[in-house]
């Protein structure tokens, strides 16, 4: 895919993100996602690199029938999502792959990677996570939350998380209630609201005018001196 070459001063390369897929899905499923219903407009401003999560699906997902296997998920959780199993094997996985396949400036998350990526960025300012990677200095949440378990949260969202962040909240997402609770935890986060579910939405005209204030404000941030990747990416990782 094609990138839009008047949307970005010739001297910036692009914004790399890490994208976390929701839970029992995959990193296709999110990149047919996001890049089918965003326009090229936004897609080719980004580099985009869409991993799998570690675990295969250990139960049913909500997208069969819709999407394709195989599914997976970042990590494991009781029914009050106030116990997890394997996150730390989770966090020290997502740092491989910043390693790996990085530098990357920000994450995107939809579902459990929002949920995911919006705590990372808190747990690597207190030292608790990503401590082998640069500071991640932006963010894409859709359809996020935060951690219930205090044990989490306390790490997580102690303290106002400093980085550009946009927020994606639909009207019928039965997370909306707790994407709301998360702006609380970020400075002067830009937002975009949806009427639809939980779901990866397309983008009306004052959402477009959001993000592309989004996208112009991080493309602001990336350093002059940093090499231009003229080469538009968008990678799936299997």
């Amino acid at each position: 895919m094609g990138s839009l070459g008047a949307a970005i001063d010739s001297n910036h390369r692009r914004p790399k993100f890490l994208c976390l897929h929701g839970f029992r899905t995959s990193g296709a499923i999110m990149r047919s996602q996001v890049v089918g219903k965003w326009p090229e407009e936004v897609i080719g401003r980004l580099d985009l690199v869409f991993p799998d999560a570690l675990f295969p699906a250990e139960g049913k997902s909500d997208v069969e029938g819709i999407f394709p296997p195989p599914y997976y998920e970042w990590f494991q959780f009781d029914k009050d999502f106030l116990e997890y199993r394997n996150l730390d094997k989770c966090f020290a996985y997502i740092e491989d792959l910043m390693i790996e396949h990085g530098p990357f400036d920000g994450l995107m998350g939809f579902s459990q990677g929002a949920i995911l990526s919006a705590a990372l960025v808190g747990l690597q300012a207190r030292g608790s996570a990503l401590t082998r990677v640069p500071k991640v200095k932006h963010l894409i949440i859709i359809g996020g939350a935060k951690f219930q378990s205090p044990a989490v949260a306390e790490k997580a969202y102690a303290s106002a998380v400093d980085c550009t962040s946009l927020h994606f909240l639909g009207d019928m997402d039965f997370l909306k209630k707790h994407g709301e609770a998360l702006l609380e935890s970020f400075i002067n986060p830009y937002v975009i609201r949806h009427p639809k579910g939980h779901t990866v939405p397309r983008l009306d005209d004052k959402s477009l005018e959001t993000m592309r204030d989004f996208l112009q404000k991080i493309e602001n941030d990336l350093p002059r001196d940093a090499p231009c990747n003229d080469k538009h990416e968008e990678v799936h990782l299997s």
